[in-house]
């Protein structure tokens, strides 16, 4: 995996584009839900003046500016990379091309190695130490499930990023401002936010979702953390979000749904703890309770998972 090449470390800083500048238990459950790994043109939607998303697996945002493009995720695999390049460069207004991943799981940067080689990678630096240890296994696990992802993960390569950053960067696209920032551990330790200012617009990675069981695959999913996140993002207000996963585009109420559903699966439990109950007897009541109080929500193999970490977390 690639070492750092350039570090950003100012808590906020303006990039100016003119100057060039397992979770195998929950994954197994997740990839026997996904839909098709696919991206196709067809599902691209104008969200903002500035904001557009390709809907799939996973959703993928792209912000133009005038100066410059910000594509968010690639897609599984370089054939997939390959059609977020082809949209973006149909809809760029500059041939300067950023890349950011929400996070180092493979539907989310493995297509990277279909973007041109001056394209301009920037993630937390968070991000990509947890991605030098354990991106290759998470693509092995991938390619494990079908002939289909196995084929899409052929010969993955990653190169070093361009940019990394400790908490927070701005990039002036040329009209609209992209602000990447990183608030510490929730689905994965280096979660990336993206937030389009002048659109009101935020890209939580997997953080904000729509009638989706949230993913806690392994040690490093942190409740208490997704819990201080949401109320930081709370305070921005936006008018429009667009999640990794789930439906693409919903409205800034989700996010005190999101938070409503974390304090419910963290009081119940908890309550459970402290009656003794064994982790995996927990994991069955609360995914037969929550099956039943969440009716629609379709991937409750994760919720045993979410108790673990519940335990694991909890005094």
């Amino acid at each position: 995996m690639p070492l750092l090449k350039k570090r950003v470390s100012a808590f906020s800083v303006v990039v100016f584009l003119a100057m060039g500048a397992i979770w195998i238990s929950t994954c197994t459950n997740v990839m026997a839900q996904m839909p098709q790994p696919l991206v196709s043109e067809e599902t691209l939607t104008k969200v903002s003046e500035h904001v557009f998303v390709l809907a799939g697996y996973p959703n993928i945002g792209i912000v133009v500016g005038a100066r410059a493009t910000l594509v968010i995720d690639t897609g599984l695999g370089e054939r997939n990379g390959a059609t977020v390049v082809r949209v973006a460069q149909k809809l760029a207004k500059s041939p300067t091309l950023y890349l950011t991943t929400t996070h180092y799981h493979s539907e989310h940067t493995s297509g990277e190695q279909a973007f041109p080689a001056n394209t301009i990678i920037i993630r937390p630096a968070a991000q990509q130490e947890e991605m030098n240890k354990l991106v290759a296994a998470h693509i092995d696990l991938f390619r494990s499930r079908s002939e289909q992802n196995k084929e899409l993960l052929k010969d993955v390569r990653y190169r070093v990023p361009d940019i990394l950053f400790d908490r927070e960067v701005k990039l002036d696209l040329g009209g609209v401002t992209a602000r990447l920032f990183w608030l510490g551990a929730a689905h994965t330790k280096g979660d990336e936010l993206i937030f389009v200012e002048e659109d009101s617009v935020l890209l939580p990675g997997d953080i904000v979702q729509k009638n989706f069981f949230p993913i806690m695959p392994d040690e490093n999913s942190n409740v208490k953390g997704w819990l201080a996140i949401l109320d930081q993002l709370e305070s921005l207000n936006p008018r429009l979000i667009v999640p990794d996963h789930a439906a693409p585009v919903v409205d800034a109420s989700q996010i005190g749904k999101e938070r409503a559903y974390l304090l419910d699966l963290q009081a119940r439990a908890s309550e459970l703890k402290h009656q003794n109950v064994s982790v995996d007897e927990a994991g069955k009541i609360v995914t037969t309770e929550f099956h039943a109080k969440y009716p629609d929500w379709p991937n409750t193999g994760n919720i045993a998972g979410e108790v673990m970490r519940v335990y694991n977390q909890t005094q």
